[in-house]
């Protein structure tokens, strides 16, 4: 397939305080087959987190979002605009896959796109055209994708008849229905082969890799347990960890599920959420899971909790520090460590992925960033909190915005990252002073309406080997040229393989 580029495109550097205006309230809306010609959208979770929605927003506000695009305090309907250093090199709208995109892995020359219906591999050997190598039907959401070696590994996070890429949606109430892990051969890019699947409780709404020599071990989140599912049963206050021999992937299997929220009562522990802390979200789980393999380190975003914990023993990963925020965080959704492993970036999904949040009501600590230092020595450590992100472009109550997937940029002596906002588009920030974040590009395109909310907009935005990436639900595949002299150095960093979740060490610092 050709590179397309929209033609509506502009070149523009706004002053974030142009933006004045109320722009309204928070909306309320919370097999295989290398071709295909068509695939019907796959069930999708409706738990709190990356739920895709669909609905009508008040006349006042449909009001208020075209007085704004009119004004040109917002982009118009699908207009781009971006900062003056960052170009739009290509785009690639969907194909076969019809279902929402979402996560993004790399190796060599190609790009692994997820999607709820299954994923698409890219060869972007060339980042101005990218070319379509192979698109798989397998649906079942969220479908976060990851690669290692000759092995692909995909989530299903929504109830099937069976573990096929042939199945259908099937109540999770039903003994029989099936979620889990997916395990696809990628030795022949161009015609991958599934190989084996794993159940795990409560499904797969993601997952990390902690690489081990001969084997892969999956660390799966997943939450929302129910005494109606007999395969998601409270509590539910742990995570899964499958084993995978890498010569045999068809033995994988779940070898342990470490509680990582222990306590009494049906629920366990961790944050118990409303009616104790309002508007929070009760902690059944872990939402994603960031590893140092390196450091034998990782960081959980949790729902209701961020965790810092030791994978020393990666059957037996044990916590080393445990903080919530019961006044602006909602959904602890995932966390990036910076360079020197001395802080960590969480972020929060309020609204679930699916409302708008980017507005003035809102404000700039609500579905936002949360900055903490990590502070100790060895595995006595401490998260320390010092400020919050959020990009300071509002968007309208038309468009789900808020802070979801994003990777490092890496460049010795700074702390940079590119990151995805939905609806709200990419963005350029640093946080070197972690009580001083600031956005240094941004990337963005106007409502996908102007009349009604949507899923849809950038869901992972990831720097790999001088470009950005970025997965958009509605609108495809989108590839971004950075040129700023505080973010050149990193071009000459060049990546085998990036799954963003398994954060490499760039520079083997010390501890």
């Amino acid at each position: 397939m050709t590179s397309l580029r929209t033609p509506r495109t502009t070149s523009i550097t706004r002053d974030p305080r142009a933006r004045r205006r109320r722009l309204g309230v928070a909306s309320a809306a919370a097999g295989l087959l290398a071709t295909l010609l068509a695939a019907g959208p796959a069930a999708a979770t409706p738990d709190p987190g990356d739920a895709p929605v669909q609905g009508q927003v008040s006349a006042e506000q449909v009001a208020d979002a075209r007085s704004a695009i009119q004004s040109g305090e917002i982009p118009g309907v699908d207009e781009i605009v971006h900062s003056s250093n960052i170009e739009h090199l290509a785009n690639i709208p969907k194909d076969a896959l019809k279902g929402t995109n979402s996560d993004l892995a790399f190796q060599g020359k190609y790009a692994f796109a997820g999607n709820y219906d299954g994923f698409r591999i890219f060869d972007i050997s060339n980042p101005k055209a990218p070319k379509t190598v192979a698109q798989v039907l397998c649906p079942g959401s969220q479908n976060d994708i990851s690669v290692s070696g000759d092995l692909l590994f995909l989530s299903t996070d929504s109830s099937r008849s069976d573990n096929s890429c042939a199945s259908t949606s099937q109540p999770a109430s039903v003994k029989e229905s099936w979620e889990g892990m997916k395990i696809f051969d990628i030795s022949d890019v161009a015609n991958p082969k599934y190989v084996a699947a794993v159940e795990t409780a409560c499904g797969s709404h993601t997952h990390t890799l902690v690489p081990k020599g001969k084997n892969v071990y999956v660390y799966v989140s997943s939450y929302s347990p129910s005494d109606a599912f007999p395969d998601c049963q409270r509590p539910h206050d742990g995570i899964s960890v499958i084993k995978v021999p890498r010569k045999a992937p068809e033995k994988a299997a779940v070898v342990s599920f470490p509680v990582l929220f222990p306590g009494e009562g049906p629920d366990g522990g961790g944050n118990p959420g409303g009616p104790t802390n309002p508007g929070v979200s009760k902690t059944t789980g872990c939402h994603d899971i960031t590893v140092l393999p390196e450091k034998d380190l990782a960081a959980g975003a949790c729902m209701g909790d961020g965790i810092l914990f030791d994978i020393e023993d990666p059957e037996r990963p044990r916590v080393i520090d445990q903080v919530q925020d019961n006044v602006n965080f909602a959904f602890w959704h995932s966390a990036t460590f910076n360079l020197k492993s001395n802080k960590v970036v969480f972020t929060d999904e309020l609204g679930g992925g699916g409302a708008a949040t980017c507005n003035a009501q809102v404000g700039p600590n609500r579905g936002a960033n949360g900055i903490y230092d990590i502070v100790g020595k060895g595995k006595k450590l401490d998260l320390v909190f010092r400020s919050y992100y959020k990009i300071p472009r509002h968007q309208a109550d038309t468009e789900n915005c808020v802070a979801h997937n994003g990777s490092l940029i890496p460049v010795k002596g700074k702390d940079l990252m590119v990151q995805a906002w939905y609806q709200g588009g990419v963005s350029v920030w640093e946080f070197t002073d972690s009580a001083k974040p600031k956005e240094i590009a941004y990337f963005e395109r106007g409502p996908l309406s102007a009349t009604t909310i949507s899923s849809g907009g950038s869901w992972s935005a990831y720097y790999y080997n001088g470009y950005i990436y970025s997965n958009d639900m509605a609108k495809g595949f989108d590839v971004l040229k950075l040129s700023d002299r505080r973010t050149d150095p990193a071009k000459r960093i060049r990546m085998d393989e990036l799954n963003v979740q398994t954060q490499p060490d760039y520079f083997d610092f010390d501890d």
